[in-house]
């Protein structure tokens, strides 16, 4: 949860995405439900992934 937690305070989730997705984990009792999250959450935890990976290397040049 950290790393949503993270996402979000880098606005490159919405309150409403983070909270969907926070409310899907909690809820999953396996790997597999996790993996049935819809698409549209799916979507914006990959973009977010991808920003934030993007973003790592010129935090650290700094």
């Amino acid at each position: 949860m950290q790393t949503l937690d993270d996402m979000l305070a880098l606005k490159l989730l919405t309150p409403e995405q983070h909270f969907e997705i926070a409310s899907w984990v909690s809820y999953s009792k396996s790997p597999d439900k996790i993996m049935a999250m819809p698409p549209h959450l799916w979507r914006a935890l990959e973009l977010a992934s991808v920003l934030m990976d993007f973003d790592a290397p010129l935090k650290q040049a700094h």
